[in-house]
């Protein structure tokens, strides 16, 4: 019997070789968005506030830019290795697979049809309906608490936290962690990720994470 029902995977720097897809995006329309990121760290800007002034550098650049325009920056993202095999190994098992990303869904969206992910949430570029984008977005990940959205999939699959398996890299990961029974620092970038998580694996396969949760009831994790 399989010890885990569902495993939510964070996107950026987990499956992405990106620090962040939104970033990704700043590159291609090379702009800087230093300022915006210091006053959210700073606590001056709430989230919302913070895709508001990303999202006015690419339309500085390109004041029509619609959602297909941003998708298309996604098509050459950097992606870790082995997703295919871990998704497909993880299905096999009847395990559900979903993101929760801090990231942007349309690259969330892209990976999952690409990789058959079972479900995602990231948040949303709001447009027009001829797919400009208005300025705005939609916060549906709460960077402070990831662990909101892992409870909501744990009720939609019918599961519980100790069958539940989070992998992430970064201190915004340590939510989602808190609410699984099994929880993975994938390539951590601090310290108080690595120290927050069950296990900690540093490789360029993703498919590395499989040793820790393809583990049958009743075997240590």
């Amino acid at each position: 019997m399989r010890k885990y029902d569902l495993v939510c995977f964070d996107m950026d720097g987990t499956l992405t070789k990106l620090r962040s897809s939104w970033c990704w995006v700043h590159q291609h329309f090379e702009v800087d968005n230093e300022p915006a990121y210091q006053a959210f760290c700073n606590g001056e800007i709430d989230e919302p506030e913070f895709m508001r002034r990303d999202i006015s550098l690419w339309m500085g650049k390109k004041p029509d830019v619609t959602l297909n325009d941003i998708a298309l920056v996604f098509r050459d993202m950097p992606l870790i290795g082995g997703i295919q095999e871990t998704v497909a190994c993880l299905n096999e098992c009847h395990i559900k697979v979903v993101i929760v990303s801090g990231g942007i869904d349309l690259a969330a969206a892209m990976l999952a049809r690409e990789f058959g992910f079972d479900d995602y949430v990231a948040d949303e570029l709001c447009s027009y309906e001829d797919g400009r984008l208005t300025g705005e977005g939609k916060m549906n990940v709460d960077l402070r608490d990831k662990g909101i959205n892992v409870r909501h999939y744990i009720e939609k699959y019918g599961t519980t936290k100790e069958r539940t398996v989070s992998i992430g890299n970064s201190f915004t990961d340590i939510g989602m962690f808190k609410q699984s029974g099994l929880s993975i620092a994938f390539n951590p970038t601090d310290v108080y990720t690595q120290e927050a998580a069950n296990h900690t694996v540093f490789s360029e396969n993703i498919a590395d994470v499989l040793d820790y949760i393809l583990v049958e009831d009743g075997d240590g994790a």
